[in-house]
This record gives structure tokens, sequence and C-alpha cells, in this order.
């Protein structure tokens, strides 16, 4: 195909449907010509994706076509349906892809965790490293379970913090060092309170404040870390797809990650602003954390294995993310 002489032939089809695209108040034949032109124009849009595209005029006509299905037929789809569709399809998929690098993640941390507590608990290194034995008696004491402060300030905050670290995770997991750094922080941190918790004999009290919001928050950490990881990974190995395109695909996908993740950790802010300093309990604490997580995951692995079944991968659709050049 002449792609010159294919689109000089057309032009003139393609720039009357973009004027009437733009038309604010269209007749009766304006209105049907609209409608030939959109079906025209998508034939040959057709067309061209079938031979070896020009990606340019591909672009340019998705775009017109996009714009003119709009205005038939309406901007958008209804809000109730585009909003189900991310919560019923796009969001679980995209948390289902991932999982095996969620639960890689969390076994990772969950080791260094528990290497970094054992050398404080058991070493007089580790334990001088957590500061004088004043300020470890003061944190034990008083200061870790005072941290805890029910109330919707206390959550907010929570909440605002663990949203930007979840999100920086999948912003900038493509480098594959942010992520690891921030994992391997904050799993130091927590073993290191935990393994001095336990030196003083208070690893009841340290298990009681953590595991409540804890058992979500965390998770929900794991999952952008392992987002984050897989998009590098996906830089690293793109497979049969352009490179450029598998990382276009996987980061819309993990995008759609870093929102869910709000709503995860919107949960485990309450949990935490309104359970876990609370006069409840310990162990009703920790089965309210408990139930918490098994919600998240029944959610991820019921409605996430039908999405992914049924062909969703948590990425925009064709008309959102725009046609791609075909490849093989």
């Amino acid at each position: 195909m002449d792609f010159d002489a294919f689109s000089n032939t057309h032009k003139a089809q393609w720039d009357r449907l973009k004027q009437l695209t733009r038309t604010r108040k269209l007749s009766g034949r304006e209105a049907d010509e609209l409608i030939a032109l959109y079906q025209t124009t998508a034939t040959h849009l057709s067309m061209l994706r079938s031979m070896a595209p020009d990606p340019t005029l591909i672009s340019e006509l998705s775009l017109t076509l996009v714009r003119a299905r709009a205005r038939i037929v309406g901007a958008h789809n209804p809000r109730a349906l585009t909003i189900k569709r991310f919560f019923v399809q796009d969001l679980p998929a995209a948390f289902y892809r991932t999982r095996w690098w969620s639960h890689g993640v969390t076994a990772v941390f969950i080791l260094v965790a528990v290497i970094a507590g054992f050398w404080v608990a058991t070493s007089s290194q580790g334990l001088e490293a957590m500061g004088t034995e004043t300020q470890r008696l003061d944190y034990v004491d008083t200061a870790f379970e005072a941290y805890y402060n029910p109330g919707v300030d206390f959550a907010a905050v929570v909440w605002t913090n663990n949203a930007w670290i979840a999100a920086q995770c999948v912003a900038f997991g493509v480098t594959g060092i942010w992520p690891a750094f921030v994992l391997a922080n904050n799993a130091v941190a927590v073993g290191s309170i935990g393994g001095m918790m336990a030196h003083y004999g208070e690893a009841g009290k340290f298990f009681a404040l953590i595991l409540p919001h804890g058992l979500l928050e965390l998770t929900a950490i794991f999952v952008a870390g392992g987002a984050g990881l897989k998009l590098f990974w996906t830089l690293i190995a793109p497979g049969n797809r352009p490179r450029s395109l598998a990382l276009a695909q996987e980061g819309r996908a993990l995008i759609t990650i870093a929102v869910g993740l709000v709503f995860a950790l919107a949960l485990s802010g309450l949990i935490e602003g309104f359970v876990t300093g609370s006069a409840l309990a310990w162990w009703l604490k920790i089965v309210i954390g408990a139930l918490a997580l098994a919600l998240f995951w029944t959610y991820v692995y019921t409605l996430g294995r039908s999405a992914v079944h049924d062909g969703a991968t948590g990425d925009l659709d064709e008309a959102e993310a725009g046609y791609s050049q075909l490849y093989a």
C-alpha cells in the first residue's frame, strides 16, 4: 500500500470528520454525515493496521475516531460502569498478575526483619545501635505505645505517608533500586524495634501493637514493592514484546496498583487510628487486622483470577491507551 497516496486520497474525509466533531450543533444531515464518516474512517484505520502501518498516521486517526465516537455516543461510558470495571476487573487483575512478586517480597522482608531483630535482641552491638540505655527504656516503656494515638488526624497522617511510600515504590520501580532500598530499610527498622522490645521482655506489646494494622499495611507496601520490581524486570526481560511497548503496558497496569493501594492503606490507617491504640482486647485487635488482610487477598484471588481469565491485565483498554504498532 502506498501510504502517501492513501492519505492524500482520504485526507479530505478525515478533515471533514474532525470538523464535524468540533462543531457545537449539528443538523440532522450533518449528524448522519458524522456517523458515515466515522464508519468509513474506522475502516481506513483497520486497513492501515492490518499492514505495515505508519505509527504517526495511525495515532492521528485513532485520536480522531475516539473524539468522533465520544461525540456520537457521549463523552464517556457511564461513570458507574467505569468505576465498576476498575474495581471488579482492572484493579484485581493488576494485583493478581503481581501476586508472586508480592509473596516473594514478603518472604524476603520477613527474613531480613528476623535477622535484624535477632541481632539486636542477642548482641550488645545491635542493642547499642538502638541508642543509649535511657533512650531504649524510654522507647520500650512509653514512646512505642504512645505513638499509636487514636483519632482521625493520626489515621490521616498514617494513610498519607504510607500511600506516598507505595506510590514511590511503583513509580520508581523501573530503577530496581528504590523499591529494594525502601523495603530493606523498613525490614531492618521493624525487625530492630521488635528485637529491642524482645530484649526487654516486651515482645507481646510489640506484636499486639504492630499486627492489627501492620498485617494489611505491610502487605500493601510489599505489593507496591513487588509491582515496582516487576516493572524493573520487564525492562530487563520484556519477553516477545518490544521493550518500549512492554514498559508502557506494564507501567500503566502498575499505576493501577498504586491507585488501588490507596484504598487498602486507607483501611489499614483506620485500623491503626481507631483499633491499634484503643482499649479493645489485644486478641480482638489482631483478629480485626487478620480479617482485613484476609479480605484483601480474597479480593485478589477471587476477582483477580476471574478477571485475568477474561483477558484483563489492569492496563487501559485500546481506545484509552492509543493504538499500538503491530509486532511479530
